[in-house]
């Protein structure tokens, strides 16, 4: 084989293996454009809308499985840059340790139970964070909002998860206040959301909490336990059965996604209840 040919040669693979990139990246952005661009969306009112709010269990930390990973083009979130894309664990952006959560297990039964919606998750939880910096005032409440706000330009809130809690049952004096701040905090929330009876879901800690480390746990829980006989449209979800990764603090996958089925249960039979 000549020069010529060689070169004849090396060329035509060159040109195939550019042609291919290109396909691919053509495929790529055309995957990214259809959760983002707006004109894809579904309309303002078929669009479900729900906060992610609370501490490092909400956020996620499990390990994030490949297999597991088969997006559904009704569930959607709204990623770091304020975008709606194709929803994928991690969900959450508040941390490199960010992994499997409740959010999208809860998302994926909601959008199975109505075929008519598409769902849209707005994580908003950062890991280790205490219930002040969520009250009114606080900067975690004022970014809920913000996220919050620009959700809405494109559909229709239905509901809040919230999972906090840890951080504040490690002392006495947080953990003897919690129900009363948490109460607060629900209210503000339905306020400046201008939905008095918006459904709100919370979930109890972990019993694998270590007593040493998280000496009021069962202080706080009680707080979770008892919100729905204190704040109306509300549901409280039990974290019994549910296991712990080697931290003794952040549930593993299987449990993360059983805690987002058990919200999702919640969730709706919440949305059925008339209003009293």
């Amino acid at each position: 084989m000549n020069k010529q040919d060689l070169r004849s040669q090396f060329m035509n693979r060159l040109i195939c293996f550019l042609l291919l990139l290109c396909v691919s990246i053509s495929m790529l952005f055309l995957k990214q454009a259809s959760a983002e661009d707006h004109s894809t969306l579904p309309s303002k009112k078929s669009f479900h809308i729900y906060l992610l709010m609370g501490q490092s269990n909400m956020a996620g930390r499990a390990a994030i499985c490949q297999e597991d990973d088969q997006p559904s083009p009704r569930v959607l979130v709204l990623n770091q840059q304020d975008r709606w894309a194709i929803a994928r664990d991690p969900l959450h952006f508040d941390k490199p340790t960010a992994g499997v959560g409740p959010g999208l297990s809860f998302g994926n039964v909601m959008a199975a139970v109505d075929l008519s919606a598409t769902i849209g998750l707005v994580p908003c939880a950062v890991g280790g964070t205490p219930l002040s910096r969520w009250e009114k005032g606080g900067d975690l409440y004022k970014q809920a909002l913000q996220r919050a706000e620009t959700a809405l330009q494109h559909g229709t809130l239905k509901g809040v998860l919230w999972h906090q809690g840890e951080n504040d049952s490690m002392t006495k004096e947080k953990a003897e206040s919690y129900a009363k701040r948490l109460d607060s905090l629900i209210n503000d929330l339905r306020r400046d959301l201008k939905n008095a009876r918006l459904p709100i879901v919370v979930g109890q800690l972990g019993d694998f909490l270590s007593k040493k480390q998280f000496p009021f746990t069962a202080m706080v829980n009680d707080a979770l336990k008892s919100l729905p006989h204190r704040v109306p449209a509300t549901a409280s979800v039990e974290a019994s059965g549910l296991k712990s990764q080697e931290d003794a603090v952040h549930f593993d996958a299987a449990s993360a996604k059983e805690l987002g089925n058990r919200f999702a249960q919640a969730m709706l039979q919440l949305q059925k209840r008339p209003p009293k």
